[in-house]
């Protein structure tokens, strides 16, 4: 069965208090949307739609030809935003993924799981939860004693006891297309003048049909992004979880919380990773390498058992055994520029 990915990112992001769109702001050297199109395009067999509004030029140049656009024009609820992707979703999908722009820290294979949950389910949808102490303003998930999905009660609407359950809707779903479409044209209109998606869910048990979930594991995948704030905690959870998998696969890195590696940089195995270094672009280094305390390193090539100390290299190649610093500036232009011997 043919699978198709959604992503809504749509929204005003007035919180960010920025002309910048809210998608486009950096994590770790990539806008935030690059991430969720790359893992949805790793689970879907056609690209990514991308459901724009707000700063939709912008987007779309930022983004170019990795997803197909449809734009929403009116913010009027996340399901009629999904509405508007319908033109654009391959028809010949039976599933149809939805995810927005605004949580990169998704991962892949809690995506993979969402889609193969839905592909062997009788029901017309499985959404994403997370068990969490702190519920953030999240929707709870209430459960039949099967175990089946019962309702979304949203906070502001929630009675106490219901304010007790700590499962919590984090927002991604993936549907039945030959459902979903027909669905989201029963969607009524909230109060506040919006159609929302999560009354899919409703929808589909008072039909008597099952809903299930996948709970994740790591609640940092759940963080969104509305404001500054929650960007700096987005990034400090994802460069933990960089760094995590670099030293899982051979290097020292001695305090991850000062180190950044960015998504493009490739490290040799036994490399070391002093305090205050930063690693952008595309960074290579070989083995046994030490970079740092305080370094830069910038679309540097690194042979093996180099040295850098203190320093910023940016575009330069060292030989392999070459030493750096402290206090160098050196640079040059992508590829083979090589840093002078002399330079320490």
């Amino acid at each position: 069965m043919l699978t198709a990915a959604v992503i809504l990112a749509a929204g005003q992001g007035t919180r960010m208090c920025s002309r910048l769109p809210k998608i486009l702001h950096p994590i770790l050297g990539k806008p935030m949307i690059a991430y969720a199109l790359e893992n949805a395009r790793q689970v879907s067999d056609s690209l990514p739609v991308l459901v724009v509004g707000h700063g939709a030029e912008a987007v779309r140049q930022a983004v170019g030809n990795e997803a197909l656009f449809a734009l929403q024009s009116e913010q009027l609820g996340t399901a009629h935003a999904l509405q508007q992707a319908r033109p654009v979703v391959d028809p010949r999908a039976g599933l149809v993924l939805v995810i927005a722009g605004d949580m990169p820290l998704l991962q892949m294979e809690t995506l993979r799981r969402l889609v193969q949950t839905q592909a062997e389910n009788p029901g017309p949808v499985t959404m994403s939860t997370v068990i969490a102490e702190d519920p953030k303003g999240f929707g709870r998930v209430l459960r039949t004693p099967q175990g089946s999905v019962s309702a979304i009660v949203e906070e502001a609407a929630a009675l106490p006891e219901q304010l007790a359950v700590r499962e919590l809707n984090v927002g991604a779903y993936c549907f039945s297309a030959a459902w979903l479409w027909n669905a989201l044209e029963r969607v009524k209109v909230s109060e506040k003048g919006e159609y929302y998606l999560t009354d899919t869910i409703a929808l589909a048990v008072s039909e008597g049909q099952a809903v299930q979930a996948v709970c994740l594991e790591d609640p940092f995948e759940t963080i969104g992004i509305n404001t500054r704030v929650h960007l700096a905690e987005a990034e400090g959870a994802m460069r933990l979880r960089i760094n995590t998998r670099w030293m899982l696969s051979g290097v020292t890195i001695s305090d991850p919380r000062t180190a950044t590696i960015e998504p493009g940089v490739e490290l040799g195995p036994d490399t070391v990773i002093l305090p205050g270094s930063h690693l952008y672009g595309r960074t290579r280094t070989g083995r046994s390498c030490v970079i740092g305390p305080n370094t830069i390193l910038r679309d540097a090539f690194l042979g093996d058992d180099c040295q850098v100390v203190s320093s910023y290299v940016s575009g330069a190649t060292l030989e392999a055994g070459q030493r750096v610093g402290p206090f160098a500036y050196l640079t040059g232009s992508l590829p083979g520029a090589v840093a002078e011997r002399g330079a320490r």
